[in-house]
């Protein structure tokens, strides 16, 4: 009784949220979810910090409540400040009416564009759905959650308070906690649903597609055009994948495509309401993850554009942005500054976290910011990204018949790098793995790019606008943006085949750049440039098949069976979780069958462990780590009944329970971290 009546509270929080971008939204529908999902996520994260001072963290009564306050008041302060300057309306009838324009819309295409469009529809609907059931009937199973991201939270729920502690993962003591609120509060307001810890991402995911749709039509005014970049958006393969995980990039993708959409609607209305719209999302995005440092100089470039070199009165539009600076100082004290970064300064005089892992992923594995041997790699790296760009993502699902045509494309870039001796694959000091022109396929499969879309398309037309071929004061700006965030991926870290995940933010400013097809020059809408629409469709016809092979055949959650692996609504849950790691699996599913449910755990594990699969199916197990990263081992506390442990970091005495970590050569070559050697004692 008490769940459903939590979750009709839920329900009626969305509701809220809506009611408040009513009344500070355009009459958009674009505007008003967008608006929503600001007051939504701040809503929350706020909750989130101050129950975690009171140590309610884990009280889903206090949670019910507490969430309706902070948009009560962004809705009392704005409607002071603010004059209502649009017609009033209701979500409902705005809904209707935009599902009626949309269908009036379509009709009056092309048989060209309709046959584009049906095919692009068709495809997003298809492969959204199956994501939709993904998140919803599938265990999360991303390694940086089962290590880092899901442990923390469900200590966070053990513990009542979201206060640092250490842990075993660094992550787990170290990361920025906003994105903990909004999951745990998802959790506990659903019943305990475990899956619900994905729906952010899910959530984020429809953002970004709207937000595209919502700055291309800043940009072109024009209604097919701002469909079809949201569209391809919605078949981007790294971002389609990113949608069914816990993984924090897409969340941090759709508070980036907030703010650009803010931006550009004040560039479009000139309503203060989006600097201070736009300043708050600035806040929840730096409290959500510190990787937004590396989008200012390209948010730099958006904000050019919209108060400089946009503009007729640049004085005036100048003068402006005292209402974003103001809105983001109030963002970053209530989302970024208890978000963790102060405790990481006390603890580690760093903002991010120890000097380790600092060390391991920064510019100091290439010599410090000051070192030219930083901007030889660095360069190295930009263009060890750009052959990674360069893949029939989604279809390098199908075996033996893309493997031929991926190479051939290649080539000449091949070449020419082995000719100017370039050295992406020999120099390696600036590398978390070495570089290789092909990528190897558990990269390309689980963690793609931008696929065909991306650079038999979207690229070319930023070079285009780039090189003055095509003229667009906006595009232009955004070209910019777009590879300053490319170099800063490249400079600021070493080369991770595991990246695409990173450029699903850059994909932002980029997608825009699809108005361009639909300008007077280079139109689809007319009868001429037979050859540009002829490209165009067989573009799109893969990037469609692209994006459903990304997701049908994604061995990291697949619904069909496929390859020799079971579908992910069919295995069973360690096996699922363990996916990557399949020579843990038998000594987790031992434990598992050993260790009551309710159990209290000591883990003597390491860094790379799996954790978040020992709290059991319903998560009821207490796990109290005693080995925390860096610290040496604790003692066992006395309210512990078992201990699981690593042979590497105690020492196994008679009476002990070996688990049964598959060690097989066969089996541990494929592992990218092979297993320990685990262990089971029973204490009382």
């Amino acid at each position: 009784m008490w769940d459903w009546l939590y979750r009709l509270l839920f329900l009626m929080f969305v509701g809220f949220c809506f009611r408040v971008a009513a009344q500070v939204s355009r009459k958009s529908l674009v505007d008003v979810i967008i608006t929503a999902f600001t007051v939504f996520a701040g809503s929350i994260i706020v909750s989130g910090f101050i129950l975690s001072f009171l140590h309610k963290t884990a009280d889903v009564r206090f949670w019910a409540g507490f969430v309706f306050i902070p948009p009560f008041i962004f809705y009392l302060l704005f409607s002071k400040v603010f004059i209502r300057e649009y017609e009033d309306f209701s979500v409902i009838s705005l809904l209707g009416s935009t599902l009626q324009k949309t269908w009036i819309w379509y009709k009056e295409l092309s048989l060209y564009l309709k046959v584009v469009f049906g095919l692009m529809i068709t495809t997003l609907a298809t492969v959204s759905l199956i994501s939709l059931l993904l998140v919803l009937f599938t265990v999360p199973n991303e390694w940086d959650s089962m290590t880092g991201h899901l442990v923390r939270v469900m200590y966070f729920i053990q513990r009542g308070t979201m206060a640092p502690f250490y842990g075993t993962n660094w992550n787990i003591d170290t990361y920025p906690r906003s994105v903990c609120g909004i999951q745990i509060y998802s959790y506990l307001i659903t019943g305990k649903i475990e899956n619900a810890f994905k729906l952010i991402n899910y959530l984020s995911y429809w953002i970004s597609v709207l937000a595209a749709y919502g700055i291309a039509q800043s940009i072109s005014r024009n209604t097919t055009a701002s469909v079809f970049s949201a569209l391809a958006m919605g078949l981007l393969p790294n971002v389609l994948l990113q949608s069914t995980t816990t993984d924090t990039d897409i969340v941090l993708m759709g508070y980036v495509s907030c703010l650009v959409y803010f931006l550009f609607a004040y560039h479009q209305t000139h309503r203060r309401r989006y600097l201070y719209l736009a300043g708050l999302i600035f806040g929840i995005g730096l409290g959500h993850k510190i990787t937004l440092v590396l989008q200012f100089p390209s948010l730099f470039m958006v904000a050019l554009y919209v108060f400089v070199f946009g503009v007729p009165n640049v004085k005036y539009s100048l003068g402006q942005l005292k209402h974003f600076f103001t809105s983001a100082v109030i963002g970053v004290l209530l989302f970024t500054l208890p978000t963790g970064y102060l405790s990481n300064l006390q603890r580690y005089n760093h903002p991010i976290g120890p000097p380790t892992a600092t060390r391991h992923q920064s510019v100091e594995r290439a010599g410090g910011i000051f070192s030219p041997n930083l901007y030889e790699q660095g360069t190295r790296n930009f263009l060890r990204y750009g052959f990674d760009f360069m893949n029939l993502d989604g279809l390098t699902n199908l075996p033996g018949v893309i493997e031929g045509p991926n190479q051939w494309f290649k080539a000449p870039f091949v070449w020419l790098e082995g000719k100017v001796h370039a050295r992406l694959r020999e120099e390696t000091d600036f590398t978390i793995r070495p570089f290789s022109y092909n990528r190897d396929y558990i990269f390309m499969n689980g963690l793609p790019y931008w696929g065909i879309m991306g650079f038999a398309l979207l690229w070319p037309l930023v070079f285009l606008v780039l090189f003055g071929v095509i003229r667009s004061k906006p595009l232009l700006f955004l070209a910019g943006a777009a590879l300053l965030h490319a170099a800063a991926l490249s400079y600021s870290a070493p080369y991770d085949p595991f990246k695409g995940r990173y450029f699903i933010s850059t994909s932002i400013y980029v997608i825009p750049f699809l108005t361009v097809l639909f300008t007077k020059r280079h139109s689809l809408l007319g009868s001429r440039e037979l050859v540009l629409k002829s490209y165009i469709l067989f573009i799109v016809a893969l990037a469609c098949a692209s994006a459903f092979f990304a997701v049908w055949w994604n061995e990291r959650c697949l619904p069909v069976a496929h390859n020799g692996h079971p579908s992910a609504f069919n295995e069973g849950r360690i096996e699922r979780m363990s996916y990557a790691r399949e020579d843990i699996t038998p000594a987790y599913k031992n434990f598992d069958r050993i260790v009551p449910e309710h159990a209290t755990v000591a883990l003597a594990d390491i860094n790379d462990d799996y954790e978040y699969p020992l709290f059991g199916k319903d998560l009821t197990r207490k796990l109290i780590p005693i080995n925390p990263f860096e610290r040496g081992l604790q003692p066992i506390p006395k309210e512990a009944e078992y201990l699981f442990f690593a042979a590497s970091v105690i020492k196994p005495q008679p009476g002990d329970i070996r688990l049964g970590t598959d060690t097989t050569a066969a089996t541990r070559a494929k592992m990218i971290v092979p297993a320990e050697d685990y262990w089971l004692r029973k204490l009382k």
